[in-house]
């Protein structure tokens, strides 16, 4: 016992001792700590409509089934890929209702429709309306590219906090140098979403041979936070 508690005295000395050293960081430095922000817009290129066909529009005067059929009819002739742009979300019934004689039982069925521009949107909308399904909504936009542009703002963000740290570094005649620690932030503005939108029953798309109106969606916005600091020479 009087050999070993030496040894570990110093050992548990010399594990401190480098402990400390391992622990000294930037706040030893002269450093100067700013944040960069950047932000993009982007046009979507993924349009994601949620179709709802339902017996209960009709009163049960057509079946599910056929509205089905009318719908991919319609879209196939406005150039939509079926197999690729149309998928089956969901397939409910209020049969449950029928027992208590609350209603008669009537099917619906959520499909999503994925288009590539405004224009198409417009155009399952109104082709869709002229066969009586109109519970149509936009539920997400999206762009094929985006981890591209995410990137490219977060880059344009450390870009501006250099920028910045410069310019304050400058104003007391001094220089930055390297970065010691950067730190990305990345604020809750994407995706852009428009699921409240719902369009029903316009009678710019039902009348026959007018124009069809001009139709537009928000921008998806990337925003990046990108604070820093940088040593002081």
């Amino acid at each position: 016992m009087k050999i070993i508690l030496p040894i570990l005295f110093i050992l548990t000395f010399t594990f401190q001792g480098f402990s400390q050293q391992v622990s000294k960081n930037f706040i030893d430095e002269n450093y100067i700590e700013v944040t960069g922000k950047a932000e993009m817009e982007i046009t979507p290129n993924q349009i994601y409509l949620k179709v709802i066909i339902s017996e209960k529009d009709n009163k049960g005067k057509v079946s599910i089934d056929i509205l089905e059929k009318q719908m991919i009819e319609k879209l196939e002739g406005i150039n939509i890929d079926i197999d690729k742009q149309l998928t089956v979300n969901d397939m409910a019934s209020n049969f449950k209702f029928y027992w208590t004689g609350k209603t008669d039982i009537f099917t619906a069925k959520e499909f999503q429709v994925l288009v590539s521009d405004a224009m198409t949107a417009g155009k399952v909308f109104q082709e869709l309306e002229s066969i009586g399904i109109s519970n149509i909504s936009i539920s997400k936009l999206d762009h094929t590219e985006i981890e591209k542009y995410r990137q490219q703002v977060k880059v344009e963000a450390i870009k501006a906090a250099k920028v910045k740290a410069q310019a304050l570094a400058s104003a007391i005649d001094q220089e930055i140098g390297k970065a010691l620690y950067i730190k990305e932030r990345e604020t809750p503005s994407y995706p852009n979403t428009t699921s409240n939108i719902i369009i029903r029953g316009s009678s710019s798309f039902k009348a026959s041979g007018v124009q069809m109106p001009k139709v537009e969606f928000g921008k998806i916005n990337l925003s990046y936070e990108v604070s820093a600091c940088f040593k002081l020479n």
